[in-house]
């Protein structure tokens, strides 16, 4: 979502810091910052837009003497891209800074809390709320007021933190959220990827979660969150620098692919609150809404049309999803009645900006649900949900996708107690449902190993078929998407009852069929269609729940998901389909983070 760096050592603080931004750019980011201690104060610089508006401010750091000190690149969340918001947020009395990667779900009523005892806040921030509770919890102990006002935060976070009492030192702490720790001889380092540090040591810490670090320029000590010493490993950093910005991982998009539970996790936890989803901004009534149109293209619109069987069978309102290029010419019925669901990672789709303004033009309010703060998008919406997916560097989206379709199943439950069309027991059921999604699309990632080695056996066919029925047909019109975008092998989804009206014809002995059996209320007949293709010769590789044996007699292959709910498991289920995509094109010797005619942001009609 963002990145972060800090140094202490005998050289000058902000040139490290600099150049470990700029190693991150690639992450995504809209506002730039470092803190350096200097003379019993703490320096901040920061900016919005590009690094090198930071290094020209700063005269690449020349400006801001001092050995110890901290960076932050940010994707905004709370609080638009402003040099106000932008990290490092500083203490009411100078004494502390801080950055942080991640959200803290319980800022507001920190921040109400910390109000009311007279702390002043400067930005809109969700970070300022942790400098400003170290600074209430400190009594002359630097590492006292780091843990108790990290045992306050809940959610995700990176944290680098400065003390003006202590210009040597630099605490760090880790929950959900990376933070690697560079070791080098008379200073020391840390960061949120490798990709920082490699040009200054290779040997590295990588803390767990519910830890914290002391680094000095003599050395660097781990803590459990009790304050108990940890012993631990230093790892050698064999990458190089492309590599390392990939996390270690061949192409963004596989590192991407297995992001995608924490990017869930990150779209989720901040919108539950004591056992409800809180959608903030939100005053949309409802009940004065007699239709939902959702408008998108590519795989932001097959997320749409996942996402419509959810919102339709629990806020019980009819829904339409169209794409936003045939939506912009189709002279579409629209009134005041009609909530426009609009979706695009970028917030800049041409195609979904001209739908969105029609709709707007004839009466409808429009919700966007988008990724880039400050995006086109979401500045033309009368409501914004932001997926919180951070920055996707291949064109071909995974966890922009699987976000998208978690807001929708926010917004789907949200509505739903809204409207009161749901049952208190049916509605905690399914909030648990949604929060266990991110464990169960680890456990994908977990437990199909032999998908590569389907893909050495499918890699060569010219045409794949995609079969399903209900939600498992949208989630083969994606899964199709993903193969053709980046293998460019023909590959078409079909809902699987519409085969017998010609498509059947297409199948011949040796057919790749991906067939989707995961939803359970029209499992069997997705069987008999399973059936019918493998009497003409097809080889079926069939994607089910684990422990569907009913399925493995008929199939020749197998890939498992385990068992989720039948009104979210689109997320779970697209999950294999990627990395299958992904390693059939791996091995057909495709540039798979950038395919050949795509581009990431589409501002073109």
């Amino acid at each position: 979502m963002c990145g972060i760096v800090g140094y202490t050592g005998a050289q000058h603080a902000a040139p490290v810091l600099l150049d470990g931004l700029s190693k991150l750019e690639y992450r995504g980011y809209d506002s730039a910052g470092i803190a350096v201690a200097q003379d019993g104060a703490i320096a901040i610089s920061k900016v919005t837009g590009r690094i090198a508006n930071l290094q020209e401010k700063t005269d690449n750091g020349r400006l801001v003497p001092g050995t110890t000190g901290i960076g932050h690149t940010r994707w905004a969340t709370h609080g638009a891209p402003t040099d106000f918001n932008a990290h490092p947020h500083a203490s009411n009395d100078g004494k502390f800074a801080v950055v942080h990667n991640g959200i803290i779900e319980n800022y507001l009523e920190l921040r109400q809390e910390l109000t009311r005892k007279g702390y002043r806040f400067e930005s809109e921030t969700d970070t300022e709320t942790i400098v400003h509770l170290v600074e209430m919890y400190y009594q002359g102990d630097f590492q006292r007021a780091v843990m108790k006002a990290s045992a306050r935060l809940r959610g995700s976070y990176a944290l680098g933190i400065i003390c003006t009492d202590e210009p040597d030192r630099i605490f760090v702490v880790r929950e959900a959220s990376p933070l690697i720790i560079g070791l080098g001889i008379g200073e020391n380092y840390f960061a949120s990827d490798v990709t920082a540090l490699v040009a200054y040591t290779r040997n590295a810490i990588y803390l767990d979660d519910g830890e914290f670090a002391e680094l000095t320029p003599d050395g660097v000590q781990v803590f459990d969150c009790t304050g108990h010493p940890v012993e631990k490993k230093i790892n050698r950093i064999t990458w190089d620098i492309q590599a390392a910005e990939k996390g270690g991982y061949e192409h963004f998009m596989l590192k991407e692919i297995m992001e995608q539970p924490r990017a869930v996790k990150a779209t989720i936890a901040p919108r539950l609150k004591n056992g409800e989803v809180s959608l903030d901004g939100m005053d949309i009534d409802l009940r004065r809404v007699n239709k939902i149109l959702i408008t998108a293209c590519g795989s932001a619109y097959y997320a749409g049309c996942a996402g419509k069987c959810t919102i339709e069978r629990l806020c019980r309102i009819p829904v339409q999803a169209e794409l936003a290029s045939e939506l912009r010419y189709a002279d579409p019925l629209i009134d005041d009645k009609t909530l426009l669901i609009v979706l695009s990672q970028s917030g800049e789709t041409a195609d979904t900006i001209a739908a969105m303004k029609e709709c707007q033009r004839q009466g409808a309010k429009a919700l966007a649900i988008v990724n880039v703060v400050g995006s086109t998008i979401a500045k033309l919406a009368d409501y914004t949900l932001y997926t919180w997916a951070g920055p996707e560097i291949a064109v071909a989206t995974t966890k922009g996708y699987t976000t998208q379709l978690t807001v929708l199943y926010l917004f789907a439950l949200y509505g739903a107690r809204k409207l009161g069309r749901i049952e208190m027991e049916e509605y905690a059921r399914l909030i648990s449902a949604l929060k266990a999604l991110p464990k169960q699309m680890q456990q994908v990632l977990d437990m199909n190993p032999a998908i590569e080695k389907l893909a050495k056996k499918y890699h060569k066919h010219p045409s794949m078929f995609f079969i399903g029925r209900n939600t498992d047909y949208a989630v083969a019109l994606e899964g199709a998407l993903k193969m053709k975008e980046i293998s460019y092998i023909h590959a078409e989804s079909y809902a699987a009852g519409e085969l017998k009206h010609g498509t059947i014809a297409l199948i011949h002995e040796g057919q790749p069929v991906i067939a989707l059996c995961c939803n359970e209320a029209v499992t069997e007949k997705t069987m008999s269609n399973i059936i019918e293709v493998k009497a003409r010769g097809a080889e079926v590789l069939a994607i089910a729940f684990r422990g569907n044996a009913k399925i493995v007699s008929l199939a020749d292959d197998m890939i498992y998901i385990p068992k989720s709910d039948p009104l979210f498991c689109a997320a779970v289920e697209i999950v294999p389909l990627q990395k299958l995509a992904y390693y059939v094109a791996k091995e057909n010797g495709c540039d798979i983070d950038k395919p050949k005619n795509l581009a990431k942001s589409v501002t073109v009609e």
